[in-house]
């Protein structure tokens, strides 16, 4: 495939090939850009931002829906396309290409609502004869660099709601997982979008994303990826605005009072879904003493019952690892694990790309596989005295995004949704879960700043106050 910048779709002499996780296979080539490429892409982006501002949002609007009707017509092919260059099985490919296209469509109704206030500058000692309001107005050019692990629902959640709002995008995909966001893009242009007004450059972060960043034409940068990453994004951008979705290690706790076959079943969903590389995967599971050893039961057997293996075989339900050095990484920390005194119950093997589905009991708080984020298919289970104790050690960590419990108890719930720091709680699910309009971001180094389109918009929009003077009374 081909990128697109700066309004042309481009080559390069020297491209990047796409592989299937699984076997290795290659899939396609892209480009490899280079630093004139990324000039280019700005000097675009700066002319299509100035279009996307004086077009109306009703354009914008249709635009946008008539996107996602693209989308779901061609959900089949986006669904396979997110499977083969990324590893999640078919089901959750189709599944994430379906949640793209209503990101997009609700991007799209957003774009209606943009919105200001009234002023009630009368109510100041100095307001008399004053009329105010206020004015949403997009940020110019905005940069989204998106993460391999949701390659086409994540670029939307950034895409959608700059387009929505006004903005033109300059997209930076991961460079495992190009090929959803490009097919994006072709949507986008062919449904009416000003080429201009996106551009989507493959290449090495070194390349294109550190250049877009220091920048002083991008006015927002929305990233999604690990702490480090944005850490060293906020330190070279300087004064622009900025979000961070970054990274956790999602604690999950089991009450006594707990329905123990909904709970196994939620930790097996939300810690195994696409191999665990998902950054609020149900990673640590704290449970108290008395129903511990039934839970550790109940959760090996579901547990066992995941096959694993190739992603493109409709009996899969976990696929392989983006990269085999991923998984020997995740097999490193299990192993040292189990040195220090955690019982391996289930799994704890890997081949390639694949690791096995693994469930650790006895898992010490100080382990690398609770205290940092695993990012892959290893759930961690630790025992807990109580409620008190399990709160704390589910806090008990730099990172802040999802965080659950299971309960029965409305009282324990509303405790541990007051006192748990997180940006988002689940009361018996997993921390896995959302719905693409609410709002998502986390506290502490998980991040700031919040997705979802409504919500999107307004972090890539800046507010204007305007004052009249000398009205009559």
């Amino acid at each position: 495939m081909k990128m697109l910048v700066g309004g042309e779709w481009t080559d390069t002499p020297e491209r990047m090939e796409v592989t299937n996780p699984f076997d290795g296979s290659v899939v396609d080539s892209v480009p490899k850009a280079r630093p004139a490429d990324v000039e280019r892409a700005l000097v675009g982006a700066v002319e299509g931002a100035r279009v996307m501002r004086n077009m109306p949002a009703y354009d914008r609007y249709r635009i946008l829906n008539r996107a996602s009707r693209l989308m779901f017509e061609r959900q089949e092919d986006l669904g396979r396309t997110i499977s083969i260059e990324e590893g999640k099985t078919l089901a959750e490919g189709r599944a994430e290409a379906g949640r793209a296209a209503e990101t997009i469509e609700l991007s799209a109704e957003e774009a209606k609502r943009i919105e200001g206030e009234v002023l009630p500058l009368d109510g100041a000692s100095n307001g008399r004869g004053k009329f105010g309001f206020t004015l949403r107005v997009p940020c110019g050019v905005v940069v989204a660099i998106t993460p391999f692990n949701f390659p086409l629902n994540l670029p939307c959640h950034k895409v959608g709601p700059a387009l929505a709002a006004g903005n033109a995008v300059i997209l930076k995909p991961a460079s495992d997982t190009p090929l959803s966001s490009l097919k994006l893009v072709e949507i986008l242009v062919e449904a009416g979008l000003p080429p201009q007004a996106i551009s989507c450059i493959t290449g090495s972060g070194s390349t294109v994303g550190d250049t877009l960043c220091t920048d002083s034409r991008v006015r927002k940068i929305s990233f999604t990826g690990s702490r480090d990453v944005g850490e060293h994004i906020c330190k070279m951008a300087g004064l622009k605005r900025v979000t961070m979705e970054l990274g956790s290690n999602s604690p999950l706790i089991v009450m006594d009072d707990a329905d123990l076959q909904k709970a196994a079943e939620a930790i097996a969903v939300t810690g195994f879904a696409n191999a665990g590389q998902v950054c609020i995967s149900a990673q640590r599971v704290i449970a108290v003493e008395k129903i511990y050893d039934d839970l550790l039961q109940v959760l090996r057997t579901r547990v066992a019952a995941i096959r694993h293996g190739n992603q493109l075989d409709s009996t899969t339900t976990m696929g392989p690892m983006i990269r085999q050095s991923d998984a020997a990484r995740v097999n490193e920390w299990v192993q040292e694990a189990v040195r220090g005194g955690a019982r391996l119950l289930h799994g704890g093997k890997c081949q390639g790309a694949l690791h096995e589905p693994t469930l650790l009991a006895d898992v010490s708080p100080t382990m690398r596989i609770s205290c940092e984020e695993l990012f892959g298919p290893a759930v961690a289970v630790t025992l807990a005295p109580d409620i008190d104790a399990a709160i704390a050690l589910a806090n008990d960590t730099r990172y802040g995004l999802s965080a659950a419990i299971f309960t029965e108890s409305l009282d324990r719930a509303l405790k541990f949704a007051r006192q748990v720091d997180s940006g988002n709680i689940h009361i018996n699910w997993g921390p896995l879960w959302r719905a693409d309009l609410m709002p998502y971001g986390g506290l502490k180094q998980s991040g700031f700043g919040k997705e979802g389109p409504k919500y999107a918009i307004q972090e890539m929009t800046e507010l204007k106050t305007v004052v009249i003077h000398g009205l009559s009374a």
